[in-house]
């Protein structure tokens, strides 16, 4: 889904102040949170694993789905019906798996190990003394975050200009100043309670516009007869191929393998409230993909044909929709829910990169063995927060291809490399380093060339066989080489 498509609507003055409402909401929690994330790292970047659950939920489950879901899944149910809601049942049916089961050994284990990062989890699991392993893991994420935080920059700055009538460059430094300015002084405090807002924000836009919508149409029953007449495709869910219907459900791999999302599991303050953290996501996960599927349906009934929407571009589907059918007030929340997914990402990426940088590079390599304050490391990681939106900001300028090509992967990639062998980490004894280093090559390889060799890529979305293959090379070189000593005691670690 390419978010970067501009949102052809115009701007009430009362859906102005709505959306600078907004805003201005995000920055106080960011000044809120300043002094509380100033204590140390780990207060930082992981909110010193004292989250409240209903915050680790919606935060989890909404930097996860970014503006692909209010854009991307819209669209998909405008352009094919409600067989798009295979595109959202993996990612629910994963996640749901990760808050009961994954998370609460990854919790365990980093609180044990005093683990701030997943290059910390990896490197603490199989004994990475020579830091190979925790610096392959984070090129992995830089490439892979910094292109997608320069998308979202300017699918922020798209939508700036069309909206407000900037020019597209003032859009993307305008979209990265508002990110930067809560990121920056509140850290991960901050980015999980404006994730939270955000969830609220997106939820009342996906569920009050179709509910709207559909009555203003006269009812469900007479919705589905309009899109029965039009054709069966518009009301039959399984009107599409196995392979197709397999790649889409297959997208929720991806979850595992993005470490934004699990960052919000090891920052819980209980791993025993993980539970409820499943019930609170999952039905918000749900209420998001029912409200983008019947958004689509609804709008393939007010707008028959794609060249009634503003460039003929399916993605702009939701905002012109928002427009028609709900007040102005209303209407500028539902622009902030776009500006909302957006940033609910961008926010959540640059701290697993910066973490990365100050936590994996800078104290566990560059000043191994070494005592550094940690209002220093603080001070550290906000610096590269902002070298890090400079760097999105130059992609975002100069270099608009890259940075999509970048974000094709960034999914697939992080699901397919990460994915299964943190899994097989948490999960199976006898994974070796060398079997983790087989898996991180080759599913990010394998990711890569399948997308690149057109008869595959027609047959089956890149994650899949990705995830797969990593799988199966995690698990054959661990069956051949030997473990370190330590690392089966580790592995009990995630019990306690």
């Amino acid at each position: 889904m390419d978010e970067s498509q501009v949102l052809a609507v115009e701007f009430d003055p009362y859906a102005v102040a709505a959306f600078v409402g907004y805003l201005l909401l995000l920055v106080a929690i960011g000044i809120y949170s300043t002094r509380f994330s100033s204590k140390g790292i780990t207060e930082y970047f992981i909110g010193g694993r004292k989250m409240n659950r209903f915050v680790v939920a919606l935060s989890a489950v909404v930097s996860g789905r970014s503006a692909w879901l209010l854009l991307g899944v819209t669209g998909m149910a405008y352009a094919q019906g409600p067989s798009a809601v295979w595109a959202v049942v993996g990612y629910i049916v994963v996640e749901l798996f990760l808050f009961l089961y994954y998370a609460r050994r990854l919790r365990n284990f980093t609180e044990k190990r005093n683990c701030i990062t997943i290059p910390d989890f990896f490197a603490e699991r199989f004994s990475d003394r020579d830091g190979y392993l925790r610096i392959t893991i984070v090129a992995i994420f830089l490439v892979f975050m910094i292109g997608y935080v320069s998308a979202q920059f300017v699918a922020g700055g798209k939508a700036f200009a069309s909206g407000f009538g900037m020019e597209m460059n003032t859009g993307i430094l305008v979209t990265a100043l508002i990110v930067v300015a809560y990121t920056i002084v509140g850290g991960f405090l901050a980015v999980s309670l404006t994730d939270m807002f955000q969830a609220i924000f997106m939820i009342l836009a996906l569920v009050i516009l179709p509910i709207i919508a559909i009555t203003n149409f006269g009812g469900l029953p007479v919705l589905l007869e309009q899109l029965a007449s039009m054709d069966l495709l518009y009301v039959d869910p399984f009107a599409i191929s196995v392979g197709a219907a397999i790649g889409f459900v297959g997208i929720g791999l991806g979850s595992p393998g993005n470490p934004h999302i699990l960052a919000r599991y090891m920052s819980i303050d209980d791993s025993k409230q993980l539970r409820f953290a499943a019930v609170i996501g999952t039905t918000w996960n749900v209420l998001m993909a029912w409200g983008a599927v019947f958004i689509g349906l609804a709008g393939r009934a007010y707008f028959p044909d794609v060249s009634m929407l503003p460039a003929a571009d399916t993605e702009n589907l939701f905002p012109v929709l928002a427009q028609q059918h709900l007040h102005p007030v209303i209407f500028g929340v539902v622009l902030a829910s776009i500006f909302a997914a957006i940033m609910s990402t961008a926010d959540s990426q640059l701290l697993v990169a910066a973490s990365s940088v100050v936590r994996d590079v800078y104290e566990k390599i560059i000043k191994k063995g070494e005592v550094i304050p940690q209002k220093k490391l603080v001070l550290f990681s906000r610096i590269i927060v902002f070298l890090l939106v400079v760097i999105s900001l130059v992609f975002g300028f100069l270099a608009e291809e890259l940075v999509f090509w970048l974000v094709l992967f960034a999914w697939a990639g992080l699901g397919a490399s990460i994915g299964p062998t943190s899994i097989l980490a948490l999960y199976w004894k006898g994974t070796t380093r060398a079997g983790i280093f087989a898996g991180l090559i080759s599913g990010t390889a394998v990711t890569i060339a399948w997308y690149y060799i057109p008869v595959l890529k027609d047959s089956m979305y890149e994650l899949l066989p990705g995830f797969l293959a990593a799988l199966i090379a995690t698990w054959l070189v661990s069956l051949f080489t030997s473990p370190a000593p330590d690392t089966k005691r580790a592995f009990e670690d995630m019990f306690h």
